[in-house]
């Protein structure tokens, strides 16, 4: 009977080890994350700027130098490739933009969904072929003060982040450029859209990258409605 008993001690230890040793915990999924960003950012030859540096240089990054500022308040990392035409958003107005982006999941290298392109795009997030021009994402954007405040609107219907993610919740990475960059719509020849580069870490992501601890690369481009 003792025989059997530790026997049967021994077999259950060994699945509850075996079951500590297959969970992973919130710190080891954040590692994993902080490995996926470096080598990330090691891989693309990224040079990484602090505040001040971003700041001396009229707050641009030099794309040239493929540079991206660190910005400690959220831990995002960004690089403006275009500041854009027209204005920066007002303190207490609201203005409806349009993204056009790409949304890269950095833990497997890849791409989640984008509207950024024309033509029949097998999405295999979506398990289905579309055409991702046809899902640009408007959001309805309020600056009050220093904050930022936006949700996904569907009009005439829903744009690809509202549907992939199934929130109207903007990702707080999103808002971020928006302190920095002009909000206008190109009416010249020359007008251009701003446009930036995100590498988003989960606390500033949607609401799936935040519950899963994924962070997120983002191509995106704004642009105000009239």
């Amino acid at each position: 009977m003792n025989k059997i008993f530790y026997t049967l001690a021994f077999v259950l230890g060994m699945i509850g080890l075996t079951s500590c040793n297959d969970y992973e915990t919130y710190a080891d999924m954040k590692e994993k994350e902080q490995n996926a960003i470096s080598n990330f950012i090691a891989r693309e030859g990224i040079q990484v700027i602090d505040e001040t540096t971003f700041k001396n240089q009229g707050e641009t990054t030099d794309v040239s130098a493929n540079q991206f500022v660190r910005l400690s308040r959220t831990g995002v990392y960004m690089q403006i490739v275009r500041k854009g035409c027209g204005n920066k958003l007002e303190d207490n107005k609201s203005a409806s933009l349009l993204c056009r982006f790409v949304e890269r999941n950095l833990l497997t290298d890849s791409i989640l969904i984008r509207n950024d392109r024309r033509g029949s795009i097998y999405m295999s997030s979506l398990g289905m072929t579309i055409d991702p021009s046809q899902y640009v994402d408007k959001m309805f954007v309020t600056r009050t003060g220093t904050t930022i405040t936006a949700m996904f609107v569907a009009d005439p219907q829903p744009g690809m982040m509202q549907s992939y993610h199934s929130s109207t919740s903007v990702p707080g990475g999103w808002l971020v450029p928006l302190t920095y960059i002009n909000v206008g719509r190109p009416e010249n020849i020359d007008d251009e859209t701003a446009k930036v580069r995100l590498i988003v870490p989960h606390s500033q992501g949607t609401a799936d990258a935040t519950s899963s601890v994924i962070p997120c690369y983002y191509e995106i481009s704004y642009e105000r409605v009239k």
